[in-house]
Order: structure tokens, then C-alpha cells, then sequence
């Protein structure tokens, strides 16, 4: 396979520099062992351990010797959830060897489910997380409409499923991934869930793409109580496989939806678990506008990370999918699976509840971005991340 260049390799490198350790954390398959052989190729002396491996783990049978032999290496631990009882080890070595550049540590769990690492290493290593292939990984062009983008929504952004050489041959990988995922990696992670079980609940959050999380509801159609839902998704969450978007609460005399929005965050896994194999059958199906939305909303939260983020909507009908918050600078964004998008009445109510001067409707247009109005302004995918780099 060709080497696509991530954006995160340059802080990658910069963080390897000036930290102890530095952890990747994303979904299986999403790329972090080939970003990190790429990155320790050039990096001098490195050892890389994969520990779904059991010769690689046996290796680490005795980790405080293992670690010594190589105390001037950069030691790369990959699938480090499968080993979360190594991380009280780290920090004595850490501590020991008293330099930076001494670990990359790659997670397909959040730091949340990793508890071990926050609390053993604090004040030793930061972390990055690393997506599927984004928009600005995968186009050059500031312009690009649907044909174009149309591979990379079907696919999505997984790199075997994305460079595979036809849709059918993506299909199978994301279904296989579907299937690996749930009856393997889960039970790996120390995860009890049935496998079945677990399908159906996913399959349900992908017939519920952008809609409001009802947790009740879902443990109705399945059999389970609230309390069994919520740990199900917390888990689908920590795993990266799901979004919950949570509501934007600003202090305004206003009654709000505060429920969480959920989204399969990415395109080629939704459609896979619809059963969707291609563009046309995408485009005759009630997701295509929430395929679209969680497009654009995974590439523009991954444009700005330490942004505070959520969407908007009143129970008058004023409403926003994306708001982008950062001290005072506000950022509002509806988004449109069309090539003449219309934003309804409730965007411009929630331009002028949250006093935001310029709204911004991204849509799959082929040229450039054209105003609708003094307050809103329609604009490509790729036209909206190039424009608003500097913000970042």
C-alpha cells in the first residue's frame, strides 16, 4: 500500500522530542503502527513490540530487564491495552532514565479506558490521537464536490478500506472489521459484551446516524435496562467506533435539548452496517444527509482539537449542527447534503440566540464559497478547512 502522510507526524515528532512518552490513541486499523514504523524509521535507535503477539509480549516477561538492554532506544509498545499492568513499570524506567523520546505507546482505547496510564504517568507523556484518513490527508484541492468526495464517503476513511481497489473488496474489509471488532478485540479489551447483542445495538445507533440519543428506547428494542445501554455505548465511545455530540448550553433564557446526538463517526462503517454498498444506494436512503453531516463534523473537530464543541437546538426550533467555541471567537456551522442548500429559519434563530455574525453552510458544492446572505455563507468542505486553518 502507498504511504498517505498524516498530520499529526510533525507534532508526533515534537512531542518524541520533548516528552518522555508520548501515547497515539485511535481505532484499530486507523494507521498508528504504519505512522509510528514511519516515524521511528528516521528516529535512530528504536525497538518496536507488537503486543497482540504473544512472542513480542514474552518479551516483556521480565519488562524492568527488557527495558534496560534498550534504556537508549526509543521503545515503541503497540497495542498497549493488551498490557495495561506494564504502565507502573514505565514510570520507574522513566523516572531512572531521566531523558526524553523513551516511549511511544499506541492505544486503541481512550485515555479514559486506559485508566492506568493517566494515573501512573501523569506529568510524563501526552497524548495524540490519530483518526481514519481525513479530508485533508486524502485532496489537495480546495474545491471538491460529491463525485469526487463520493469514494471517500462510501469507503471511508479506514486506509485498507479507503485504498482498496474497488467498493466491493472496501465492503468486505469493513464487514470483516465489523465482525473482528465485536467478536475478538472487545473480549481482548476485557470488554464483556455478546458479540450479537452488541451488533443489533450498533446497527441501531446507525438507523439513529445524527439523531438524539434515546438510551431508554434502544434498551427497549433490546431487552436491556438503561444502565446496560449506557455502559455499551460508553465502550463503543471509548473505542472510537462512536460520536456522542453533546449540546451546546449557553446561558440564555432559552429551553434546551440536552440530550446527545450520536453518530457512527465514520462513513464507510455506517454504511456497512446498513448494508449500503455504493453511492447510489447511499444516495436513495434516508442516512445520505447524516452520512454527510458526520462527514464534515469528524473533519472539522479534527481540525480543532482544543476547541470546546457541540451542537445547538432549542425545543422552539432554533437550531445549529456544529458549534465551535474558543474564548470569545464562536463558530457555527449547518451542514447540507446538497448542491443548492437551503438553511431553515431555525439556523438564523440560532445565529442570533448565540450572537454569532457569520454562519457558515458546508455543502457538497463544486465551486467556490458565495454568501446567501450579510450572515451566512455556503461553502465546500475542503473551501471551509483551508480558509479557517489559521484558527486552529
Amino acid at each position: 500500500m502507498e504511504y498517505i502522510h498524516r498530520d499529526i507526524t510533525q507534532t508526533l515528532k515534537k512531542y518524541l522530542k520533548n516528552y518522555p512518552a508520548v501515547a497515539v490513541l485511535g481505532p484499530r486499523q486507523c494507521g498508528k503502527s504504519t505512522l509510528a514504523k514511519h516515524v521511528t524509521s528516521s528516529a535512530g535507535q528504536s525497538v518496536y513490540l507488537d503486543l497482540e503477539r504473544i512472542t513480542d509480549r514474552n518479551k516483556l516477561s521480565d519488562p524492568e530487564l527488557f527495558f534496560q538492554l534498550n534504556r537508549d532506544k526509543l521503545i515503541c509498545l503497540d497495542e498497549i491495552q493488551k498490557l495495561p499492568e506494564i504502565f507502573s513499570t514505565l514510570r520507574s524506567i522513566i523516572d531512572e532514565n531521566n531523558r526524553n523520546g523513551q516511549f511511544l505507546i499506541l492505544g486503541s482505547a481512550s485515555r479514559d479506558l486506559i485508566k492506568q496510564s493517566s494515573e501512573t504517568l501523569a506529568g510524563r507523556i501526552v497524548y495524540l490521537n490519530l483518526t481514519p484518513f481525513t479530508y485533508n490527508e486524502l485532496f489537495q484541492r480546495n474545491q471538491i464536490g460529491i463525485s469526487s468526495l463520493a469514494p471517500f464517503l462510501v469507503k471511508g476513511g479506514f486506509p485498507r478500506s479507503f485504498l482498496a481497489v474497488d467498493l466491493d473488496l472496501s465492503f468486505v474489509w469493513r464487514t470483516s472489521f465489523i465482525e473482528t471488532f465485536l467478536q475478538r478485540d472487545l473480549p481482548q479489551m476485557g470488554f464483556n459484551v455478546p458479540p450479537e447483542s452488541a451488533l443489533r445495538l450498533w446497527k441501531m445507533c446507525a438507523h439513529s446516524q445524527g439523531q438524539l440519543l434515546n438510551a431508554s428506547k434502544l434498551g427497549e428494542s433490546l431487552g436491556y435496562n438503561y444502565q446496560t445501554i449506557k455502559k455499551y455505548l460508553d465502550i463503543f465511545h471509548g473505542t472510537f467506533m462512536l460520536r456522542l455530540l453533546p449540546p451546546v448550553l449557553p446561558n440564555l433564557k432559552k429551553r434546551l435539548v440536552k440530550s446527545s446526538k450520536i453518530y457512527i463517526r465514520d462513513t464507510g462503517i455506517l454504511l456497512a452496517l446498513l448494508n449500503l454498498k455504493t453511492m447510489d444506494d447511499l444516495l436513495g436512503h434516508p442516512i445520505f444527509g447524516h452520512a454527510w453531516e458526520t462527514l464534515v463534523i469528524e473533519n472539522v473537530l479534527h481540525q480543532y482539537p482544543d476547541w470546546e464543541f457541540g451542537f445547538y437546538r432549542t425545543t422552539h426550533g432554533a437550531e445549529t449542527d456544529l458549534v465551535l467555541q474558543k474564548g470569545d471567537k464562536r463558530i457555527a456551522i449547518e451542514c447540507k447534503a446538497s448542491q443548492a442548500p437551503k438553511p431553515s429559519r431555525g439556523f438564523y434563530s440560532a445565529l442570533s440566540d448565540l450572537t454569532i455574525e457569520m454562519g457558515y453552510v458546508i455543502a457538497p458544492i463544486d465551486g467556490p464559497a458565495y454568501p446567501l446572505n450579510a450572515k451566512t455563507m455556503v461553502t465546500s468542505l475542503g473551501e471551509f478547512l483551508e480558509s479557517h486553518r489559521d484558527l486552529s
